[in-house]
């Protein structure tokens, strides 16, 4: 799953969860059954897992690029340059003791 797939699924739950909630309520005070009311917010439940956790292809619509590994390792330890070298000498205090 990627990450607009991730997105994707957390928002179709949560709409489905409250939409489940609000048909079971109505459900039982229309039929002034409890027992009906958390039926059918079990089964909202059920339905919305099946829906949401599964990896279906629709949430993988927008798939990742992995960079090579010589580029990965090349941007976390980059070339330190002369200038770069030379400035990160003239930020440390001369004879400073370590704490």
């Amino acid at each position: 799953m990627d990450w607009k797939g991730q997105k994707l699924a957390e928002e179709l739950m949560q709409y489905m969860l409250v939409g489940w909630a609000i048909a079971a309520f109505l459900a039982g005070y229309f039929r002034t059954s409890f027992q009906l009311m958390m039926l059918v917010y079990a089964g909202g439940v059920i339905l919305t897992v099946l829906i949401t956790v599964p990896n279906w292809p629709f949430f993988n619509r927008h798939s990742l690029k992995w960079l090579d590994p010589d580029v990965a390792a090349a941007s976390i330890n980059p070339v330190k340059t002369k200038a770069a070298a030379s400035a990160a000498a003239a930020g440390k205090k001369k004879g400073s003791r370590p704490k």
